[in-house]
């Protein structure tokens, strides 16, 4: 006899997960709020996108190209690619999502890293799959203890490179000695949205390691240096056989056309980028030996953030300086649930919030900057 349900229920596995929550955005009660949570580019869009946006609106009547070409063939020509291995997607977000449901299932396991991006353990339990963390080393992705967690059951392999909320990178020679021992069914998925701020001469992006292998797969975003957060803007780039795959459970018009439009100037306005990455490099040097100098632990960032550790003491940890500066409208992120209890993520702003912020921490610590 069977029983009746009163409602619709959940697959199982699905209300275990823990929801993504997105950094906060408001200081009540203060007159003037700086965002410095989402990791947001200060310089904003760039002209040219807003313009090709803006000539988007006239034709809002009509569905937008399905394959996104435009997109495809600027990001193409600007990194030397073939269009055919790139797909774009609404943030890459939906890319990391979609890999997930065409490559793992019940009984795969998907392997993370303990300060890694979230939304990773997310689509992986959302497509019934079971993650398994591994040890960080010193704030940055070890190759050693993912390789030692491989098992039969691994399909998939994410690593965020640089990483989010730490900053730190792994050098191309360690994403090669991890490729090279993965079993070949394994898809290693290079998280590459920071990519554009790097200047490391041992870092690469993913692009060479993609195109000389079956199994790795690169994503990025146009939500970072790119300045295009609000369309939702991301692509990847991938062997042929997984693209095939991938596009054929990919809504017909996953990009809507602004966003296309919008990307499409963007990439091609790479003075624009080298404007938004040279003001990077000087402030993220200048917070870092500011935070220093008041008593604070750094880790060093090749990104456009930088993660602040307090000291675990009485009125001077963490959550007491989240409400001290948001008290002044200055917005952190706070990364417990990335590990980091006792931290705050911090994105580089506009001059007077970089400066606001390294006045109000020398306050909280006491200390005169």
């Amino acid at each position: 006899m069977s029983v009746e349900k009163s409602k619709p229920v959940p697959r199982p596995g699905i209300l275990d997960i823990a929801a993504y929550v997105p950094g906060k955005e408001h200081a009540p009660g203060v007159a003037r709020v700086y965002k410095l949570s989402s990791n947001e580019t200060p310089l904003g869009a760039s002209p040219k996108a807003i313009e090709a946006f803006k000539s988007a609106a006239g034709n809002l009547e009509r569905y937008p190209d399905g394959q996104a070409h435009e997109l495809r063939e600027a990001i193409a020509a600007v990194h030397g690619l073939n269009p055919a291995n790139i797909m774009c997607g609404n943030g890459s977000d939906e890319l990391l999502g979609l890999l997930c449901h065409v490559y793992l299932g019940a009984g795969d396991e998907a392997i993370i890293t303990e300060h890694g991006f979230l939304v990773y353990k997310i689509q992986i339990m959302g497509a019934g799959a079971t993650p398994v963390t591994v040890k960080e080393k010193d704030h940055a992705v070890d190759v050693d203890a993912i390789l030692a967690a491989v098992t039969p059951k691994t399909k998939m392999v994410f690593i965020a490179n640089p990483g989010n909320p730490t900053g730190t990178y792994v050098p191309v020679s360690e994403i090669r000695r991890l490729q090279a021992a993965l079993p070949k069914d394994v898809v290693l998925v290079l998280d590459a949205a920071y990519a554009e701020y790097v200047r490391r001469n041992d870092y690469e992006s993913g692009i060479e390691i993609v195109s000389s292998n079956a199994n790795v797969v690169m994503t990025r975003t146009f939500s970072k240096v790119y300045g295009l957060a609000a369309l939702r803007v991301g692509w990847m780039y991938a062997p042929a056989e997984i693209i095939d795959a991938v596009n054929r459970i990919r809504g017909p018009f996953n990009m809507n056309a602004p966003a296309i439009s919008a990307g499409a100037a963007a990439v091609r306005d790479q003075a624009h980028v080298q404007d938004a990455v040279a003001f990077n490099l000087m402030w993220i040097e200048k917070l870092k030996g500011a935070f220093e100098a008041i008593g604070l632990t750094v880790t060093p960032s090749v990104t456009n953030f930088i993660l602040i550790h307090f000291p675990d003491i009485d009125g001077k940890r963490a959550a007491d300086a989240d409400e001290f500066l948001t008290s002044r409208g200055y917005v952190l992120r706070a990364v417990k649930g990335y590990g980091f209890p006792n931290s705050l993520r911090m994105s580089v702003g506009p001059e007077e919030a970089n400066r606001g912020v390294i006045e109000s921490l020398g306050e909280f610590m006491g200390r005169k900057v």
